[in-house]
């Protein structure tokens, strides 16, 4: 199974940016957890993320044809993009979306999900275990 990890906005600057809502590790931390552990489940990841909106919707169109499902983190592109979601609708591949902090909880603005319109599963408020629950969900649902 090939899963496309997509991490969007702002999280190149984990462990730096609001540690006490994101925490100390960095986006390099949760790239090699979430490469061992699909080591460890047969799965082949390829992590990416980008603080582009179109390069973001590039890479999910991208995936069809090459990705089995998606792993997707679109930071404050949550909130705003319909073409992130118009992007996940078209190439139709299974996608999980994730928040490092629970955005539910959070302002009032952050309590809107475009993607989750599509999305299989919404996992938000566990960090980077989160991102493992997400990755277990697909492999557990749609390996072959």
């Amino acid at each position: 199974m090939r899963i496309l990890m997509i991490n969007g906005p702002n999280l190149n600057l984990l462990g730096l940016r609001e540690p006490d809502i994101y925490g100390t590790q960095r986006l390099q931390d949760l790239e090699e957890l979430i490469t061992t552990h699909g080591e460890k489940l047969g799965v082949s990841i390829k992590c990416l993320q980008s603080n582009h909106e179109g390069e973001l919707v590039d890479w999910i169109q991208m995936a069809f044809d090459k990705y089995d499902a998606i792993l997707i983190n679109p930071a404050a592109y949550t909130h705003t993009s319909i073409a992130i979601l118009d992007a996940l609708k078209a190439v139709g591949l299974p996608a999980v979306e994730i928040h490092l902090s629970d955005i539910n909880t959070r302002e009032e603005f952050r309590k809107w999900s475009y993607p989750s319109l599509y999305c299989e599963k919404t996992i938000a408020g566990k960090g980077f275990q989160g991102y493992i629950e997400g990755l277990e969900y697909l492999v557990e649902k749609y390996s072959k």
